[in-house]
């Protein structure tokens, strides 16, 4: 590729909420750099982005010193900050976290302790006093975490991708990559359209890995696609704001919990079951070089064989509503079967590596001509904005090098 046949500087595949964020930043780090952001629907935020529980998360649940909890931290006070300034629907509400059972003391406890290693206020209950953050709640203890918070998640990308300043081509999805480290990247989309970069940046989420083997660069790891099925509350009044379990530490997922919503309604869920495609939203969608894909990686049967016992739990409440709604009268007694109407699910692109080892921290990955972000799950949205930065500046240092 000449000097002057690059049709942009840097080509952000993925116009969800991180790759929308990640050319954002680019543009006030870097004025004048041109981006190209390559996104396959035909509008923004149509899978992880768009189908999140709209939660802004404080960070408590996060190892110090991680990704994770750096970024979730600074990243909920500045997507306060961003919703407030673009007149994005958001509220600070809190959040209780609740213990149910004897044996979730201690996690609670470690929890306490976690949250303010983070750098966050967190108050301490005892079971008499959850009624005054939410009446029909019930538990042994709880802590109540003030920062967290909720806002419309597809709002704020569309408004990340009207001030990024970047090209952004919808129903563009990449079919092929040529990476050339001594010249730059040509992207070919289904279209047709043949896109030169000098630095290619990866954020296509739930397809981050199929990117980076396109690419020419092994990322270590697979995403196994897991389906988050939701309700929502036909009695909205029974919940204030937000109301969740214990987590176990052994995994990423935060249990069965109840978020109100903007808009006032209450979202319960998710659980978290393997999906059958990348973006099988429901039992029915089956892709079969998707799925054979996932069965292919050993980490998927690592993963099953250790995980087993949990996996059957969130199996038998996604089959049975009555068996997801005992879920949610652990917390709130008051709900009924009748209670819960189904509503849209959403699928997590999780990384889990060879050994079956779910990635737990947020993992960006640099190869010649191409940044590579890997594993960006919940918190990613709540984080975006410094997980942005982060790429941006490593997608800059790329260009720079290349320039030399």
């Amino acid at each position: 590729m000449a000097a002057g046949s690059y049709d942009c500087d840097v080509v952000v595949i993925g116009g969800g909420i991180v790759g929308l964020s990640t050319a954002y930043a680019i543009g006030r780090a870097a004025p004048g750099t041109r981006v190209t952001v390559l996104e396959k629907e035909q509008d923004t935020a149509r899978h992880q982005t768009g189908r999140n529980s709209g939660v802004i998360h404080s960070g408590i649940y996060y190892r110090p010193g991680s990704l994770k909890a750096r970024y979730a931290v600074s990243g909920a006070a500045e997507m306060v900050k961003f919703c407030a300034e673009y007149d994005i629907p958001h509220a600070v509400t809190g959040k209780l976290i609740v213990a149910t059972e004897r044996e979730e003391l201690p996690r609670l406890h470690a929890l306490v302790q976690r949250g303010r290693e983070n750098g966050l206020s967190v108050r301490e209950l005892c079971g008499a006093q959850i009624a005054e953050y939410e009446p029909e709640a019930e538990g042994l203890a709880a802590i109540h975490v003030g920062t967290t918070g909720i806002c419309d998640y597809g709002a704020v990308a569309r408004r990340l991708a009207e001030a990024s300043g970047a090209d952004v081509r919808h129903g563009a999805e990449v079919v092929r990559i040529d990476r050339r480290p001594d010249r730059g990247v040509a992207v070919l989309t289904a279209a047709g359209d043949i896109v030169r970069a000098r630095t290619l940046v990866n954020c296509a989420g739930l397809h981050c890995d199929r990117i980076a083997l396109l690419t020419g660069d092994e990322p270590g790891a697979r995403i196994v696609p897991f389906r988050g099925e939701y309700y929502e509350l036909a009695r909205p009044e029974l919940v204030r704001g937000l109301v969740y379990p214990v987590p176990d530490p052994a995994f990423p997922f935060l249990g069965v919990h109840l978020t109100r919503g903007t808009d006032d309604g209450v979202h319960v869920g998710p659980n978290a079951v393997p999906a059958l495609a990348r973006e099988g939203y429901d039992w029915r969608t089956v892709r079969p070089r998707e799925l054979g894909a996932t069965l292919a990686w050993p980490g998927s049967w690592q993963l099953a064989r250790r995980h087993w016992r949990y996996g059957a739990g969130e199996l038998h409440r996604s089959l049975s509503k009555s068996a997801f709604a005992r879920a949610v009268r652990r917390l709130l007694p008051a709900v009924r079967d009748e209670d819960l109407v189904p509503t849209a699910a959403g699928v997590r692109a999780q990384a889990v590596l060879r050994d079956g080892t779910l990635v737990d921290d947020f993992l960006i990955r640099e190869a010649p001509r191409a940044v590579h972000v890997l594993n960006a799950p919940s918190p990613a949205a709540t984080a975006s904005l410094p997980i942005g930065r982060e790429v941006a500046r490593r997608a800059l240092a790329c260009l720079a090098e290349s320039g030399r």
